[in-house]
């Protein structure tokens, strides 16, 4: 059975993530992706990218800058808004989130209790009420709640005495709204069309955890989707259906999925409708992918702050109106844990022993063909076919240790297929591939390789 702790281990074990700046003891809830991590969260992206942007005729793509004008967070209601109910344990001195408290809480006792939207009073009370301890030492000491701006500050000038505050990104969504009028125009669209992005953001989050599902640093795949009013609640449907396509289409057992609508009281204040893809992490559903009809909110603001002109224009009638936003917005590395969890096998051997793989969809897998040679003496045959193929894909040659070892690492980075070349291969001109998931194996004529591996890694 998959922990939390398993797959932690075996990503620090095989170079796919480890603790960010170790060397120096480390810093809370960073995190460093390895020679296989980034190969796999690079894979992540790109296929996102190909989904949603090259694939879809109706959007385009953008990169803003992390760094923005600060009303742009003025006008997006993040400087006033933008915030967690904090609390503190006087007794231990630990810090949680309010409404997370409660409902870890009710989870944990099977108690059915929605506390979105309530205010921070009514928290306060609910915490009272229920009895609810500290989670750390069993106190029932809490500090009042207070909010708790999850922003990132920083400062712009050339001196100490003249600087200007400015904030690091939450969010990449609103580069996009800034661009809107400059895209329409100069890429000669008009709604419906949409702009997908992939970039950095922060938050300062009060309780980051459970590996990288939450931190306070996280790339973010996003799409705004600029459409007419009437047209928003099909693009709404369209782009919830996509999205869960997305996940079915590299593998994602469908009993670890599940569409989540908000409740009326969930819904945020921009909102008419939103629906969250939820995963079965081993520590519970968690968030996967958020998909929301923010109606006009964020053009009107962005209007009303900047004085700008952001109408769209009926191409019939030419009537000018505001256009709705359809967001489907996705965590780069909540994905990347959903996939390597979903992934994560133990099989029990024939010999007794159990064989770790990740049985990553092959066009996720960060490795594509281990090219193994079974003695150091065919590593020169073997560099020859790497030269090959690495212009393809990302290939690895490995002449180090025995076999079976080599065979192991492959499977525990989720690498599809091994090549392995062997004495007859000088004569007949064929090396052996291996199936990961299966074990099966077939002989290959070297000049068949690219077409074969063609076919396996089509999109």
């Amino acid at each position: 059975m998959l922990t939390m702790d398993k797959l932690v281990a075996l990503c620090r074990n095989r170079g796919i993530i480890f603790a960010g700046s170790e060397l120096y003891g480390g810093l809370a809830n960073t995190w460093d992706y390895g020679p296989v991590g980034v190969e796999l969260k690079n894979n992540v992206k790109r296929l996102w990218w190909n989904r949603f942007v090259q694939s879809q005729p109706l959007v385009v793509g953008l990169d803003s800058s992390i760094l923005l004008n600060p009303q742009v967070w003025e006008a997006s209601g993040h400087v006033g808004g933008f915030s967690d109910p904090l609390i503190d344990c006087r007794q231990c001195k630990n810090r949680f989130r309010a409404d997370n408290l409660i409902e870890d809480y009710c989870a944990e006792k099977g108690i059915s209790r929605d506390v979105a939207g309530l205010s921070n009073e009514g928290l306060r009370e609910l915490i009272d009420k229920e009895n609810i301890p500290c989670p750390s030492c069993g106190g029932h000491n809490f500090t009042s709640i207070r909010k708790f701006n999850l922003m990132f500050q920083t400062h712009q000038g050339v001196t100490d005495e003249n600087t200007t505050p400015i904030y690091l990104r939450p969010e990449t969504a609103q580069g996009i709204f800034l661009n809107f009028r400059t895209i329409s125009r100069s890429a000669r669209v008009s709604p419906p069309f949409g702009v997908g992005q992939i970039g950095k953001s922060f938050r300062n989050e009060i309780t980051p955890g459970n590996f990288i599902f939450r931190t306070r640093e996280f790339e973010q795949m996003e799409l705004e989707f600029f459409t007419p009013p009437a047209e928003a609640n099909t693009w709404y449907q369209y782009w919830c259906e996509e999205c869960m396509s997305f996940l079915l289409d590299l593998g994602v057992k469908k009993d670890n999925l599940r569409m989540r609508a908000h409740t009326p009281e969930e819904l945020s204040h921009y909102s008419v409708a939103t629906s969250d893809i939820e995963y079965l992490f081993p520590f519970g559903w968690g968030e996967i992918w958020g998909i929301a009809n923010r109606t006009d909110y964020d053009l009107k603001a962005h209007m009303e702050y900047s004085g700008k002109d952001l109408f769209a224009a009926d191409p019939v009638t030419n009537e000018k109106y505001i256009p709705y936003v359809v967001e489907p917005s996705v965590g780069v590395e909540r994905l990347l844990l959903m996939f390597l969890a979903d992934a994560y096998d133990e099989e029990e051997l024939e010999d007794g022993s159990t064989r770790v793989l990740l049985r990553l969809h092959p066009l996720l897998a960060p490795v594509k063909i281990g090219i193994l040679p079974l003695s150091k003496k065919l590593t020169s045959q073997a560099e020859e076919i790497r030269r090959r193929l690495a212009p393809l894909y990302n290939v690895e040659l490995d002449d180090r240790g025995s076999i079976g070892k080599r065979y192991r690492r492959f499977d525990e980075i989720g690498t599809p297929y091994c090549l392995t070349v062997d004495f007859q291969t000088e004569e007949d001109g064929c090396v052996t591939i291996r199936d990961r998931d299966t074990m099966e194996q077939i002989r290959l004529p070297l000049d068949e390789l690219e077409s074969y591996f063609a076919e396996k890694f089509r999109i």
